[in-house]
């Protein structure tokens, strides 16, 4: 983020995702949200002067969570970012996406080593985005 978390932009900013949350969880596809709450950033992401966020959510399927993503009040979160986040780095993704089984599987810790792992190799059936997405099995398919 661009500024602290008491900043006026920050505390919007919070504002905003706890009511996407909320719509999200209204969905009936959001499985699970963990709360990013005491969660240690790896030294590497934390740089500049704010700090990271972690959203870090289950859904049912790949399509009801790229349909979310790009509808509604999610939507118009996205086209507002530049007020609370500063530019991404070249080639570093704001997202990753993958595949679990279980519910259990899925961790902050888990998190981080899917990010990296995209940074380092781009997009595989072990961290991808929705440009270059895979289906469970690990073919590769076209998201519309």
């Amino acid at each position: 983020m661009k500024h602290p978390n008491e900043h006026p932009s920050s505390r919007e900013f919070f504002e905003v995702g706890n009511e996407v949350i909320r719509q999200a969880a209204k969905t009936g596809d959001l499985i699970k949200e963990f709360s990013p709450n005491r969660v240690l950033y790896p030294e590497k992401t934390i740089n500049g002067g704010g700090s990271p966020i972690l959203t870090l959510t289950v859904w049912k399927n790949l399509q009801t969570l790229l349909r979310f993503t790009y509808s509604g009040q999610h939507m118009e979160a996205l086209r507002q970012r530049n007020k609370w986040f500063g530019s991404i780095q070249e080639r570093q993704p704001n997202y990753v996406v993958w595949w679990t089984d279980k519910v259990t599987d899925v961790s902050c810790k888990e998190a981080f080593k899917r990010y990296d792992s995209y940074i380092l190799q781009g997009p595989t059936p072990f961290a991808f985005d929705f440009k270059s997405a895979f289906d469970e099995f690990g073919e590769k398919i076209l998201l519309k």
